[in-house]
Parts: C-alpha cells; sequence; structure tokens
C-alpha cells in the first residue's frame, strides 16, 4: 500500500533547497541563490483502523484529514476477562 493519504488524496510531493550567500551584514553581498537542491516534502500520515463501507480497515491517514472529521473509528471495545 502506497503512503498515501486514504480520504484526501496527499503524498510526497517535491520542493528545493536553496544555499544562499551570506547576508550583507556577515560580510556577504546580500542573500542570492548559489545553488538548488531537490528535496522530498513528506505529509503527515498515521497509520490507523478506520471504518470503510462498514469493515474496519488500517489505512494511511493524513492529520489534516482526522482534523477535518472525515475518519470514522471502529467502536472501542472491553477486553474479555476470562
Amino acid at each position: 500500500m502506497p503512503h498515501k493519504c486514504f480520504f484526501t488524496g496527499r503524498s510526497t510531493r517535491s520542493g528545493w533547497i536553496k544555499a544562499e550567500k551570506g547576508a550583507r551584514r556577515d560580510g556577504g553581498v546580500g542573500n542570492k541563490i548559489k545553488g538548488r537542491t531537490k528535496r522530498r516534502v513528506k505529509p503527515n500520515l498515521k497509520k490507523l483502523r478506520v471504518v470503510i463501507d462498514g469493515k474496519v480497515q488500517r489505512v494511511w491517514v493524513s492529520t489534516k484529514a482526522m482534523r477535518q472529521g472525515l475518519v470514522v473509528k471502529p467502536p472501542r471495545t472491553r477486553a474479555q476477562a476470562s
């Protein structure tokens, strides 16, 4: 299963890391970009037990989907004492 939110579809995105020259106050020539490197921006995902179509499944869920109320968790049951 890919690391992708089941509800919102959030997955890893790409971005840039910028290497800049020093600020003028530090003896540089101002903030000028001297290089760029690709980086990965990962979403905040949790693996949860969720009720989907009446069945309990374990899926990756973003914390944003949890805050929006898209996630329905299964009811908690007490452990049977023997």
